[in-house]
């Protein structure tokens, strides 16, 4: 009898991470895919893109509707309790075998606690990571400790994991998922991809991706600000711009985009571009600006320069193809004229990365296929030696 895999998903970044995972459990002959939609893939201001992983042949199996039309503390807070009641239901209808959750966001942490109160076992991707400016830092180590099997993208993260009391022979360290659309994935050339954004690209390009910074939500219109300083006296410069997360502050972030692309003929924005675009957009400019973690994954191995501004993705592990800077005008513009530089560009050419080489879905599904099940509920808290300085 087949293992029913339900893997979740409430975003396009997630998905992009996801895909290959699906991809390779639909195919598999000991493997049943259960797919359960929710967040911004049902909101039609974020580009439905719910549609995308149906065009990618991918049959869902349930929807759940969360997103309320404001992006207040208060608002989101009320979205996990409307996810957690459609969670329950689908748990319980789909009785999945292991329920697949990936990374640190708000819906993934109601995922999670809906599995564990259904006594679900729990498949965790990308646990053990930093994130000291968002408050998915919290959310991702709740997760873990939910968790009952984890797949790590590097060492250091899987020590992280150990340190939160997890059993050795349950974490596994496969690498970066979004590595393996690098290989998978066929990309566009530039003819192609101007023609599909309707955007002439220029001498020089940059890829604007820019979150709010959810720990101290306030500032992130001011360090966004400070970035749009530097970009508008960029006038040799193409400037795609893809809208933020819907996170708290989010629609404040891309009403200063909308702003900012409608007065100037060489920016645009985009809801959504699809996993096949963005990696396209990012391979073809001289570098993505902002504080999006594609910046520091898939970037560095796609031969692509990056300038991460201020702390949302701060502790990450990062190639040297990263300029890390403050929200500061004077020092963003410093790090775009080094991200253009000779020296740099050579640095960049390398393609050096911490997260390994593609091949990570293929792990995970390995070990979903035949990792035992039996008593896997039952979590030890493991209280593993702890290194001391001399």
């Amino acid at each position: 009898m087949k293992r029913k895999i339900c893997v979740f998903t409430s975003t396009r970044a997630e998905y992009g991470l996801l895909r290959w995972i699906m991809n390779d459990i639909q195919l598999s002959d000991d493997l049943d895919l259960q797919l359960l939609v929710s967040g911004t893939h049902l909101s039609p201001e974020f580009g439905m893109t719910v549609e995308e992983i149906e065009d990618d042949g991918f049959d869902v199996d349930h929807r759940v509707e969360m997103l309320l039309d404001s992006d207040t503390p208060s608002a989101v807070t009320k979205s996990m309790g409307l996810a957690m009641v459609g969670f329950a239901d689908v748990f319980r209808d789909l009785e999945p075998d292991i329920v697949v959750i990936l990374g640190d966001r708000l819906e993934a942490l109601v995922a999670a606690m809906a599995a564990t109160v259904a006594q679900i076992p729990i498949a965790h991707l990308h646990g053990g990571e930093v994130t000291e400016g968002a408050i998915d830092e919290a959310f991702r180590h709740s997760i873990t400790k939910m968790a009952h099997i984890h797949f790590v993208a590097a060492e250091p993260y899987r020590n992280r994991v150990l340190q939160l009391g997890e059993e050795v022979n349950r974490v596994f360290v496969v690498g970066g998922l979004g590595l393996d659309n690098l290989e998978r994935l066929e990309l566009m050339d530039r003819s192609e991809l101007a023609d599909s954004l309707g955007f002439g690209f220029g001498e020089r390009n940059l890829l604007i991706t820019f979150h709010p910074v959810t720990i101290e939500p306030l500032e992130s219109s001011v360090q966004f600000g400070e970035l749009l300083a530097v970009l508008e006296r960029l006038d040799d410069t193409g400037l795609i711009f893809t809208l933020p997360n819907a996170d708290v502050g989010s629609r404040a972030l891309a009403a200063m985009v909308e702003d900012f692309t409608n007065e100037r003929a060489n920016a645009a924005a985009f809801n959504s571009l699809g996993q096949a675009r963005y990696l396209s957009c990012l391979r073809e400019v001289d570098g993505i600006v902002g504080n999006s973690s594609s910046g520091l994954l898939e970037a560095p191995s796609l031969g692509t320069g990056t300038v991460d501004i201020g702390p949302r993705q701060q502790g990450r592990l990062r190639a040297p193809s990263v300029i890390s800077c403050p929200p500061d005008r004077d020092q963003i513009a410093a790090a775009i004229t080094r991200l253009h530089s000779k020296e740099f560009r050579a640095v960049v050419k390398k393609r050096e990365s911490p997260y390994g080489r593609a091949g990570a879905s293929a792990k995970v599904v390995q070990t979903l296929s035949t990792v035992a099940l039996d008593s896997i509920l039952k979590k030890h808290f493991v209280d593993h030696p702890v290194r001391t300085q001399s």
